[in-house]
C-alpha cells in the first residue's frame, strides 16, 4: 500500500512498551522517592493522559495533511526526554511536568502514525485495521509492565532507549512530500464514541494505578504479577476477538466486553483469595480487549467521506481524559474509603458506559 505499516507498528510499540513500563514503576516509585500515598502516585499515572488528550486531535489534524512523518519522529523525542526527566527528577513536581512531556509525545506517536496508516488501505478495511494497528499501542500498554518487572531498577534507562528505536525507526522511513496537503478545518464528529470510551478508560485507569496497591493493602498476594495477567488476557482477545467487531458491530461488542468488565471490577474489589483476585483480574483484561476497536468502528462509521485523523484523536482523547482522571479520583477514594470502594466505583462507571452504549443508535454500530 506504500505506507510502512510493519515499521510504524513497531515504532508505536516500542513507544508504548516505554510508556506501560512506567505504569507499572511509578505506583511504588512515586512513594519510595518522594512519599506521599495513593493520591500522589494515582496523579503521576494519570497526569500523563492529560497531555496525551490535548495533543490527539492536533496531532490527527496534522496527519490528515500528511504531515505523519515529522509528528511522529517528534513525539518519539519528546517520550525519551519524558523519561529520563522521570528518572532524574528531583521532586514531584518535576516528575509530574515529565509525566506531561512523555504523554505528549505517545499522543504525537500513535495518532499520527494511526492515520497514516488508515491513508493506505481500502474503505472496507479500515476498521479491521484500526483495530490490529492499535495492538501497537495497547499491546505496549499491556507488555510494559512485564518489561518493567524483567528488567528491574534499570528500568528508566529502558524507557529511554524504546523511545529513541521508535525516533530511529520511522527517520529510516522514505520521505513522501506528495502526500503534504493544506491544513482544513478541524471537523470533529466523535462525541458519542468518545464519551463511551472515556467511561470505559475510567475502568483501565483505575486497573492501571490501583490494582497492585489493592493486591497489596489486602495481603493477596499477585502484586508482582498481577498487571501482566491483565496485559496477557487483554492481548489474546485483541487478537482473536478483532475480527468480530466487522462481523457483529462496535455498538453489540462494546455493551459485551463492558459488561465483563464491570463484573470483574466488581470481583476484584471484592476479592477475598489471590484466585479470584487474579481471575478477576484477568477478565478485566478481557472487558477491556476490544472496547477501543468498537469505538473505532462506530467512530469511521460516521466519518464517512471525511479525513478521519481528527476524530479518531478525539474519541483516543476521551480514553486520556478517563484514564487521567481515574488516577487522583481513585487514589483519593482509596484513602478515604479504602480500595474496594475505588474499584465499586470503577465498576459503577462501567454500568453507566453500558447504559449510553445501549441508547446509542444502531446505525452506529452495524458492521460494514
Amino acid at each position: 500500500m506504500g505506507v510502512p505499516v510493519r515499521r510504524l507498528w513497531v515504532a508505536v510499540l516500542c513507544g508504548y512498551l516505554a510508556f506501560g513500563a512506567a505504569l507499572q514503576v511509578l505506583p511504588t516509585y512515586v512513594p519510595a522517592k518522594f512519599g506521599g500515598g495513593a493520591l500522589a502516585s494515582g496523579t503521576a499515572v494519570g497526569i500523563a493522559f492529560l497531555a496525551t488528550a490535548c495533543g490527539r486531535p492536533f496531532a490527527g489534524w496534522l496527519a490528515d495533511a500528511g504531515w505523519s512523518r515529522p509528528v511522529v519522529i517528534a513525539g518519539g523525542v519528546l517520550a525519551a526526554v519524558g523519561g529520563l526527566g522521570q528518572l532524574f527528577a528531583p521532586d514531584l513536581l518535576v516528575l509530574l511536568v515529565a509525566r506531561l512531556v512523555m504523554g505528549a509525545g505517545e499522543a504525537a506517536l500513535f495518532s499520527a502514525a494511526l492515520p497514516w496508516v488508515l491513508s493506505g488501505a481500502r474503505t472496507s478495511q479500515r476498521g479491521r485495521l484500526a483495530g490490529w494497528f492499535g495492538l501497537s499501542m495497547w499491546g505496549g500498554l499491556a507488555a510494559g509492565p512485564v518489561l518493567a518487572s524483567a528488567v528491574g531498577r534499570v528500568v528508566w534507562w529502558v524507557v529511554a532507549g524504546l523511545c529513541v528505536v521508535s525516533v530511529l525507526l520511522v527517520v529510516s522511513t522514505r520521505r513522501d512530500p506528495g502526500r503534504m496537503l493544506p491544513l482544513g478545518r478541524i471537523r470533529v464528529v466523535a462525541s458519542l464514541p468518545g464519551a463511551i470510551i472515556g467511561l470505559a478508560a475510567y475502568c483501565y485507569g483505575t486497573v492501571a494505578a490501583l490494582l497492585v496497591l489493592r493486591l497489596r493493602d489486602g495481603r493477596l498476594g499477585g502484586d508482582g504479577f498481577a498487571l501482566s495477567v491483565f496485559a496477557g488476557a487483554f492481548l489474546v482477545l485483541r487478537f482473536a476477538g478483532s475480527p468480530l467487531v466487522d462481523r457483529y458491530g462496535g455498538r453489540v461488542v462494546a455493551v459485551s466486553t463492558v459488561a465483563v468488565e464491570v463484573v470483574a471490577l466488581a470481583g476484584i474489589a471484592l476479592a477475598s483469595t489471590p484466585v479470584v483476585a487474579l481471575v478477576s483480574t484477568a477478565f478485566a483484561g478481557f472487558g477491556m480487549a476490544l472496547i477501543y476497536p468498537a469505538c473505532v468502528s462506530m467512530t469511521l462509521d460516521r466519518v464517512r467521506g471525511l479525513r478521519p485523523g481528527v476524530s479518531m484523536g478525539v474519541m483516543t482523547s476521551f480514553w486520556d481524559l478517563g484514564v487521567m482522571a481515574a488516577g487522583p479520583l481513585g487514589g483519593l477514594i482509596a484513602e478515604r474509603a479504602g480500595f474496594p470502594a475505588a474499584f465499586l466505583v470503577a465498576a459503577g462507571t462501567g454500568l453507566a458506559c453500558a447504559v449510553v452504549l445501549l441508547r446509542m443508535p444502531r446505525r452506529a454500530g452495524s458492521p460494514r
